[in-house]
């Protein structure tokens, strides 16, 4: 009872619609009318060291503001230079976000790298840096070229509403799934650390946590339109 009121309490100004009725959302207008929200009894959980509530709070935001939104279209950078548009990719999109300070464990990029070796030809998987070029380098190289590698530049997008948001909403890393008419269908937290395991099994782990979103676009793209 106690987490249904929380859940109350976080989203009641979400408008209670038909599916049939319910107007398209962008990403970023429905997360950002709840976001101060979720902070606070987030900041809260964290202050007691409270994980599982936590973790409660990020699902509850996902399942009852994101999922079903549309992902907002910016500019983002390849490492050529050239600007594209996030809506340029056509396929299912695995979207990771991620940034210059978040470390991967030495197992989730050879993961990676093998998942989207297998799937390319139905999922584009793209990586979002937020940093600058330079500090990101060192990454890019890791990957390989199944996997767009991109970068988001704050300098160039002070104004963008979109960026902030996402960027200061949900936090590093995190894993987006797409679908080919750019509704968000999940958003799930990277949070496999196992830098104390060994190799094989962290890799495992990864590439089971990375099979688990192809599942996911998979599914979706078979649904009849």
């Amino acid at each position: 009872m106690g987490r249904l009121l929380l859940i109350l309490f976080l989203f009641t100004s979400l408008p209670i619609l038909s599916q049939e009725a319910e107007e398209k959302r962008l990403f970023s207008q429905a997360i950002g009318k709840n976001i101060r929200k979720y902070r606070k009894e987030a900041r809260k959980a964290y202050r007691i060291r409270d994980e599982e509530r936590a973790q409660f709070l990020f699902d509850s935001l996902v399942q009852n503001v994101v999922m079903g939104t549309l992902l907002d279209n910016f500019n983002v950078r390849k490492f050529s230079g050239r600007k594209i548009e996030l809506h340029r990719f056509e396929k299912p999109t695995y979207l990771i976000t991620y940034a210059p300070w978040c470390v991967p464990n030495p197992a989730e990029i050879p993961a990676l790298n093998d998942v989207a070796d297998k799937f390319h030809n139905e999922i584009d998987f793209v990586v979002l840096f937020w940093g600058s070029k330079k500090k990101i380098r060192k990454f890019k190289r890791k990957y390989n070229k199944r996997i767009n590698v991109l970068f988001v530049d704050e300098k160039e997008n002070r104004n963008d509403f979109a960026i902030r948001i996402m960027k200061h909403s949900v936090g590093f890393p995190t894993s987006f799934f797409i679908s080919r008419d750019k509704k968000i269908l999940d958003v799930r937290r990277n949070h496999l650390d196992n830098y104390s395991e060994e190799y094989a099994a962290s890799y495992n782990a990864n590439f089971q946590s990375f099979m688990s979103g192809v599942a996911l676009l998979k599914k979706e793209s078979l649904l009849p339109e």
